[in-house]
């Protein structure tokens, strides 16, 4: 292989040079042109300063630095490649790199604005108030653990309430996440104790049927990073699956312990995580120390559970994928004996759109757990809560807090030993408190139970509704009596498949209640003369004076109401807030006629004797009347919109599905026209739902008129569900309007582009730490593509300039295409062709969505060049960053060696400190063994690498500072060599310091135990070598051989990799540019022929080739 420097031949021999077979002959100085000649003069004095020659058979380069060779291939050949030009500043811009970089810089100032400002979900949540206290659990000692001295275990009591620190209930673990705090369990626990103490202990039949207090234990992780780094899961799962063990002891201890001996001890507990907490309830199954069937319910609260947030840390993703695989391949199984988490329930809770820590796409189970045994809600969803909220809102927000304490109670029965209901119940209980109760999967109550009510009423009642008509009070206690109103069930089987709706903005009576609206579905029931009636729990008699009377035994629906938002001329949101007045929700009733088919009417109670406000509007609708599916295509959504009319005849509630809207990346924007009521005044204003199936994810909008509407549908690297979705599977609008009046209402849809942007910056935002490495590697390769050609190293801006007019734009394009052929038309063929189907399912890849921008659908194959285009941006902002700061401690270095104006500018050049000192081989080996036996033994990886990007800050430096003021050819290649190599490393470091920083933090707490990964001393050797090369002075020398090629394969292979795996897999990155470093220390090695004997000259440098240049 054959080698070039930068540098001429050697001028202290007397040699001629033997120029290269591919050099460019030197030009007759008597035809030079004046301006070339004399800059050719100056560079050929070589500076005292001057970089060692990495040959002595290299010709001088003095003309072929003012301008690129004929030699040089058409992709290197610059616009003005025709003509001599000067030496570039690496301060210069040409007008394509600020074109580009102001489009960059302007789509990412969109995204980011966006995201501040359109489509954004409002903040409901009120706030919580605790009187809290914490016993710490001394005896949890080493003796238990070997992370005694590192975690800590506590129990919550709460003041006034708790009088000792005695275990009595039900246990409770509580995970804080990444640099949670363990005191983050106050709100939720304080909410437990409270509901408890106020409510459940009053009720003997609650206590009877198993309620009990339950004991909050809540783990202080010193506020770990767990979010970036795997090892800190595997240790606090080791810890909690010991902290269990220990827990469960404390309840057969008689000191620790005032639990009533005739209850079953405790087996196992119920797991509250919260962000990361939840991952690490997840990986305490399949750890070694964890105790069988310890745990049955894990209740998560922000949980990226499909994925990991940053996949920085090679361990963390094999985290990821080891318990995603065993939770997977656990559910796989046919019979339930061969499944380990057959009784396990997982709830994740998401925080929806406020939350900005964790995308609420990444809280999706639907790829891991069965909906018999999970399922992924969010708060927007619950009822009486109604909000987003952001990732520690959730945690504090009053009326979800109270929802989870009463979810809690619902399913703790101390009478089983493991403190729970059967897992069937356990998910009925979390459906009735998380979901809104119109998903498919809500369970009614009203076709199971027995009658409860016997309804007497008059033979001659002329209440009962005509069949098809609608029921409208629009106030109550009308009648000096009660009054009921009867609607006759449809007969199964009819032609048009009917269902019950019943809406009112008054609570529903449960039986023996005695309130103003009670709603029965009701039979005949043939009481003969002498036949007792006690079998029902609640007599009503409407009969009256009458002779004549029907009996009909009844089941009250007020067990399957549905709570919903109050929607009214003067609300705004369907929650109130702090210093609001508190509004109640609307009541609403849904079934299938097939649910109550076995009943002949349905009895509307009025119950007031006085004149009353409300309203009620009940009626049987056709599924056909009620139900539309609108297929539009998303481009034909985007060209023109959608509109539809709802007729002035429709129902209650209409219902329109577009099948097509599924991606969480578009955001829309929905329109409802007014309704004109007439002379009667409407009964409520219009409440739309937006709803989608799966993942449980509905959003209220009360008093519509101009609904933003954003979802978490399908998102970019999320795995597919268990359970392929429907082709008519989409987002759904639910609309409430009043019937009474007699006008219909225009509906419009728009696609919201400028607030989808914002969409893109959550799901995206990972990108940019991985992409820049595609544009940074493909700017050095046209470095040394131009280096090994011509000899000048081109300044970064210069080569990004020539990467623009060519190899960005068709890599770009390459991407684009690769990502239109892993689309849906093929995703089976190219999952097997690519091996990328997971092992546990052989109908399902759950890591298709993992490579590119993450997603397989067509229509958002142009964010590959849009996010290429802001790279581009950041890279070129990144770069005049570290030119900014190599001046600033450039100027500082001048000013530390100052020397007066009036000294001689010889003895200036005398007593000019050297920039690159060459200390002696031995030393920098030793310093070098010494790095890596530490990096070995004690500290990771990551922090020699943030010492070698200091050492690599100070070389650029003091290259800057020589190239400035001894200017020259070699100086100026040397010093535009050095800052792209710490450009391409300061992109590097994002990748390296959250480990350095969970290194430091466990330094700051007293863990001085290693750490069992990241001392792998070939994952940072070459960084090593080359920045300890690049010290001497040392540029490295050109390869004219087929070698070369080597170089921007390296290079090429990091851009490739950058943006196919940047983001499922960014750890590989740091090796990739790892690989590539010890190529180029490799090159330097070598000075003239190949040969592995220059190795050696990595560590050294000729002093006197430093101290003294050419003399003129």
């Amino acid at each position: 292989m054959r080698r070039r420097s930068s540098g001429s031949e050697s001028e202290e021999g007397g040699h001629n040079s033997v120029p290269h077979l591919n050099a460019t002959p030197e030009p007759d100085p008597d035809n030079r042109d004046p301006l070339a000649h004399r800059l050719s003069s100056a560079r050929s004095r070589r500076s005292a300063l001057n970089w060692k020659p990495s040959s002595a058979r290299n010709v001088s380069i003095e003309t072929s630095s003012l301008f690129f060779q004929e030699a040089m291939d058409t992709s290197d050949r610059p616009p003005t490649a025709s003509r001599p030009r000067l030496r570039r500043s690496p301060w210069a811009v040409t007008f394509l790199v600020v074109l580009a970089s102001i489009l960059g810089i302007g789509f990412q100032a969109s995204v980011i604005s966006s995201s501040a400002t359109r489509q954004l979900d409002p903040k409901g949540c009120r706030m919580s108030y605790m009187r809290p206290s914490f016993s710490k659990l001394e005896e949890f000692d080493n003796e238990y653990t070997r992370f005694a001295t590192k975690y800590s275990l506590y129990l919550y009591r709460e003041q006034g309430i708790d009088q000792d620190t005695k275990v009595r209930g039900a246990p409770v673990i509580f995970l804080p996440g990444n640099q949670g705090s363990f005191r983050q369990v106050r709100p939720l626990a304080a909410a437990a104790a409270t509901y408890f103490h106020e409510v459940l202990q009053q009720d003997e039949s609650a206590v009877k049927a198993g309620a009990r207090s339950l004991d909050f234990f809540t783990v202080d992780f010193n506020e770990e990073l767990t979010a970036f780094h795997g090892q800190t899961i595997l240790d606090q799962a080791e810890y909690v699956n010991e902290a269990i063990r220990y827990i469960l002891s404390l309840y057969l201890d008689p000191r620790a312990s005032n639990r009533d001996p005739d209850l079953p001890d405790p087996t196992s507990v119920i797991i509250l995580g919260h962000s990361m907490g939840g991952i690490v309830a997840r990986t305490m199954l399949i750890m070694p120390n964890y105790q069988s069937n310890s745990i049955n319910t894990i209740v998560t609260l922000s949980a990226p559970h499909a994925r990991p947030p940053v996949s920085f840390d090679r361990q963390l993703v094999k985290i990821y994928k080891d318990i995603n695989d065993y939770w997977r391949y656990a559910y796989s199984q046919q019979w339930a004996n061969n499944n380990p988490l057959w009784h396990v329930t997982l709830v994740s809770i998401a925080g929806g759109g406020l939350d900005t820590v964790v995308p609420s796409d990444y809280a999706s189970v639907e790829s891991l757990v069965p909906d018999t045994h999970g399922f992924t809600v969010f708060t927007s969803t619950i009822p009486n809560v109604w909000t987003s909220m952001d990732h520690a809102a959730i945690l504090w927000c009053d009326q979800f807090r109270k929802v989870v304490a009463r979810a809690l109670y619902d399913i703790v029965d101390v009478n089983r030993a493991t403190q729970t209901k059967p897992r069937a119940e356990r998910m009925r209980v979390f459906k009735k408190w998380f979901l809104t109760g119109m998903e498919t999967v809500a369970e009614k109550t009203v076709p199971s139970k027995d009658p409860t009510t016997l309804l007497t009423l008059e033979d001659n009642s002329n209440t009962i509704i005509a069949q098809g008509e609608r029921l409208v009070l629009r106030k109550l206690g009308t009648s000096s009596t009660a009054r009921a109103h009867l609607l006759p069930i449809p007969p199964p089987g009819s032609p048009n498949a009917k269902r019950f709706t019943l809406l009112t903005d008054l609570k529903l009576d449960n039986p023996g209640e005695n309130g103003k609206l009670e709603v029965l579905f009701c039979s005949v029931f043939p009481l003969q003369p002498g036949q007792a009636s006690m079998g029902f729990a609640s007599h009503m008699d409407l009969s009256g004076e009458s002779t004549g009377s029907t009996r009909l035994a009844c089941k009250n629906a007020a067990s399957d109401a549905i709570a919903l938002p109050a929607s009214g001329r003067t609300t705004k949101h369907p929650f109130f807030a702090d210093g609001e007045r508190e509004i109640a929700p609307f009541s609403y009733l849904q079934y299938e006629v097939d649910d109550v088919s076995e009943h002949q009417f349905v009895a509307v109670v009025d119950k007031a004797t006085t004149p009353s406000p409300g309203f009620v509007i009940a009626e049987f609708s056709d599924h056909s009347q009620s139900h539309r599916t609108r297929h539009i295509t998303l481009r034909r959504l985007l060209a023109f919109g959608m509109r539809l009319r709802l007729p002035s005849t429709r129902p209650m509630v209409c219902e329109i599905k577009i099948p097509s809207l599924q991606s969480s990346l578009l955001a829309y924007n929905l329109e409802i026209g007014n309704q004109a009521c007439g002379d009667d005044t409407e009964l409520f204003t219009p409440l739309v739902r937006q709803y989608l199936s799966e993942p449980y994810e509905s959003k209220y909008f009360v008093n519509a008129r101009e609904v933003t509407v954003s979802l978490h549908g399908i998102a970019p690297y999320v795995p597919p569900p268990l359970k392929r979705r429907s082709a008519e599977d989409g987002l759904s609008f639910q609309f409430w309007t009043d019937p009474t009046c007699d006008s219909s209402i225009q509906v419009k849809l728009t696609v919201d582009v400028f607030g989808s942007l914002g969409k893109l910056y959550m799901r995206y935002r990972t990108v940019f730490a991985s992409f820049p490495f595609l544009i940074v590697a493909l700017v050095l390769r046209k470095q040394f593509r131009v280096y090994d050609a011509t000899g000048v190293f081109v300044t970064f801006t210069e080569s990004m300039d020539l990467c623009l007019r060519q190899s960005i734009p068709l890599l770009l394009l390459s991407l684009t295409i690769l990502s239109l052929s892993t689309g849906n038309s093929n995703q089976a063929g190219n999952a097997s062709f690519w091996h990328w189907r997971n092992s546990t399912s052989t109908a399902i890849d759950f890591h298709q969505n993992d490579l590119l921008v993450g997603t397989q659908d067509p229509v958002f194959c142009f964010l590959i060049p849009i996010i290429g285009l802001i790279c581009v941006g950041i890279c070129t902002v990144m770069n005049y960053m570290a030119l900014t700061l190599t001046h600033i401690l450039s100027i500082a270095m001048s000013l530390v060696s100052f020397r007066p104006g009036w000294t001689r500018n010889d003895d200036r050049r005398k007593t000019l400190t050297p920039a690159f000192l060459s200390s002696s081989p031995r030393r920098r080996m030793v310093t070098t063994a010494i790095l890596l036996f530490l990096v070995s033994t004690f500290i990771p990886y990551q922090f020699a690498y943030f010492i070698a990007c200091v050492v690599q800050l100070l070389t650029t430096v003091r290259a800057q500072r020589i190239a400035s003021d001894l200017r020259s050819s070699a100086n100026s290649n040397f010093y535009n060599y050095v800052h792209s190599i710490l450009v391409l490393m300061i992109w590097a470091l994002p990748l390296d310091l959250p480990i350095l920083v969970v290194w430091v933090r466990n330094l700051a707490v007293h863990w001085l135990t290693p750490f069992s990964s990241h001392h792998n001393a070939f994952s940072i050797m070459p960084f090593i070598v080359l920045v300890e090369t690049l010290t001497t002075g040392k540029m490295i020398p050109r390869v004219t051989s087929r070698f070369r090629y080597l170089t921007s394969v390296l290079f090429f292979g990091i851009a490739v990799c950058a943006a196919v795996y940047g983001v499922s897999c960014a750890y590989m990155l740091h090796h990739l540019v790892n690989l590539a470093a010890a190529w180029l220390a490799v090159v330097h090695s070598t000075s003239g022929s190949w040969s592995l004997a220059g190795l050696g000259d990595l560590y050294k440098g000729n002093p006197d080739d430093r101290k003294r240049g050419k003399e003129p």
